[in-house]
């Protein structure tokens, strides 16, 4: 009787917790089908805004940026972070930890320092800002966020592994891409993912390095703060939309793979 009434509350809690979360969420879900241009007033279905988005330019070059450098950043990021963890985990322990302790530096500082520092770095070589610059930022705070994902599964490899291969023939390129990096492969997608999402959500460090002529989404969101339009609600939508599908396709895939394992 003690384990069902856990259970319940359990589930309920839990329930508590995702509409907590995601109640905000319906206001600007079902705000976007409104016919009227009213953010309080539901005065019908309409489509309007979803078409409004599509030929918007300023907000669908927004969305443009915002996609490549974050598949940008993340690509070049994930590449750079996970050599650099390879090759922290090669230093002796006290260069190791001075290098973990730099690596963290960014990472605990405020997204506001970090965008100044980089801002002065610009004007300092008088690099005009604009789409490069965002990248390069972009590339520079994600880098450490990568390192500390990628670098506790490399310690917790034996050691001896690379080695192994060598001695079996291997080539120093055939045992990084054969036996290493398949080792680390899981960790480098959740750096992967984690670098994606840190790009696509910032609006600090792209406010100061991106000039006036280059906006990501949420730098745009900024700028029409005071213009009164659904068509970021539109926006907003069908990115809920595809997060929800990947997470569903992602649960069924690893619930039948759950359930395939224990048929063994």
């Amino acid at each position: 009787m003690m384990k069902k009434k856990k259970g319940i509350f359990s589930k309920l809690y839990i329930a508590l917790i995702v509409i907590f979360f995601y109640i905000p969420l319906v206001p600007l879900v079902l705000f976007s089908f409104n016919e009227s241009q009213s953010y309080t007033v539901f005065t019908g279905f309409s489509l309007r805004w979803y078409e409004k988005m599509l030929v918007d330019n300023q907000l669908m070059n927004a969305i443009m940026v915002t996609i490549t450098i974050a598949i940008l950043a993340t690509v070049i990021s994930t590449i750079i972070g996970t050599f650099g963890a390879i090759a922290i985990s090669k230093l002796k322990r006290n260069r190791k930890e001075v290098v973990l302790a730099i690596n963290n530096i960014p990472i605990l500082n405020p997204d506001i320092v970090t965008a100044i520092g980089l801002l002065l770095v610009f004007v300092a070589f008088n690099i005009p800002r604009g789409y490069i610059t965002m990248l390069l930022a972009h590339i520079g705070f994600c880098v450490p966020y990568v390192i500390i994902t990628v670098y506790p599964k490399l310690n917790s490899l034996d050691p001896n592994l690379v080695e192994a291969a060598l001695d079996l023939g291997a080539t120093p390129t055939e045992s990084l891409t054969k036996v290493l990096l398949p080792q680390l492969k899981p960790s480098i997608l959740a750096a992967a993912s984690i670098a994606f999402t840190m790009s696509f959500d910032d609006f600090a460090i792209s406010l100061f390095t991106a000039g006036p002529k280059t906006q990501n989404i949420s730098t745009y969101l900024y700028s029409t703060l005071k213009k009164q339009t659904l068509s970021v609600n539109a926006f907003s939508t069908i990115i809920i939309a595809i997060i929800t599908v990947i997470v569903i396709v992602r649960y069924i895939k690893d619930s039948k793979k759950d359930l395939l394992e224990e048929g063994r």
